[in-house]
């Protein structure tokens, strides 16, 4: 569908993977005209696939959005402009998105904004590690360490947040807590280990290595893993950071601070999915936004 120079959208999504998708769907239903601004880029592209997600279990990130493009595709008031959204100022019921691409920078007027560009993960500097992101090495747990079959995981640490997966991944298979010299766990924290049964291995790392995936210590010792989990950090939405919203410090990264219906505190500006809170998830991402979705309508509605 071709875009008319005078049209006011009714809401504008800045990102079309999941969550973005999720609520173009709701805001479809009500028969709302509706862009959706998509680069192209979701965060779980690196990995070949996906879990946890009720009925697209095991399938593949690219195949779960190809197929959401596809159903948003079927409503005529819902389209799709591929490209980044530099940009976006104006007031409730009056936003200008402006957007950067190959072809000369052009705008877009929407009456609401929805917020749901996602994140990128800001990986520790380890050599060896970022070719190995989304294949060998993970963050969440519930997305990939089921397909670690019971095997043997590893939580590198960067700071003492990785006592938070050192715990949880037990359930998944036999843990090594790699310190790093990141932090020195405590008596309590050591119980607690001891108690999950995690192994400690205390030293630098030194590089990931290996046609899988191996751990090479910085005093040579080597630890042959199924997986390595991180605690990465995201980094904060510049346009909601241009635009004035209220930030969320969380242990992860900066997140979009946002009510229980997914208002930023932009007036007529609405955020979800990774962007808008700390852990992320596919299921998550697409609860987060078709509730940023309903709550949009219902800001149109009742003039809120």
């Amino acid at each position: 569908m071709e875009r008319e120079q005078a049209m006011i959208y009714d809401v504008a999504i800045v990102g079309g993977s999941y969550a973005g998708m999720a609520a173009g769907l709701q805001l479809a239903q009500a028969r709302r005209k509706v862009v959706i601004v998509d680069e192209g880029k979701p965060r779980n592209r690196f990995a070949t696939h996906s879990r946890g997600f009720l009925t697209q279990d095991g399938r593949s990130p690219h195949d779960i959005k190809a197929a959401g493009y596809a159903e948003l595709a079927q409503y005529p008031t819902v389209e799709w402009c591929m490209g980044k959204a530099e940009t976006v100022t104006g007031e409730i019921d009056n936003f200008t998105l402006t957007l950067a691409g190959s072809m000369a920078a052009e705008s877009l007027r929407a009456r609401r904004v929805i917020l749901a560009a996602g994140v990128g993960d800001e990986l520790p500097p380890l050599p060896g590690l970022g070719e190995r992101w989304g294949q060998y090495v993970f963050h969440c747990p519930y997305c990939h360490g089921f397909d670690l079959n019971r095997g043997r995981i590893g939580v590198l640490a960067t700071s003492v947040a990785a006592m938070h997966l050192a715990l949880l991944l037990p359930d998944w298979g036999r843990t090594t807590l790699f310190l790093n010299d990141a932090f020195e766990p405590d008596k309590e924290q050591l119980e607690k280990l001891a108690k999950r049964g995690t192994h400690i291995e205390r030293g630098a790392v030194a590089r990931l290595t290996g046609d899988a995936l191996e751990v090479v210590m910085a005093d040579g010792r080597v630890f042959p893993l199924d997986g390595l989990f991180v605690v990465t950090q995201t980094a904060p939405s510049v346009l909601a950071i241009r635009l004035g919203c209220e930030l969320d410090v969380t242990p992860l990264g900066r997140v979009i601070k946002t009510s229980a219906a997914k208002a930023t505190s932009v007036p007529g500006v609405f955020a979800c999915g990774d962007i808008a809170m700390p852990v992320g998830n596919l299921s998550l991402a697409v609860s987060d936004g078709a509730l940023a979705g309903q709550a949009a309508h219902h800001s149109l509605v009742f003039d809120l």
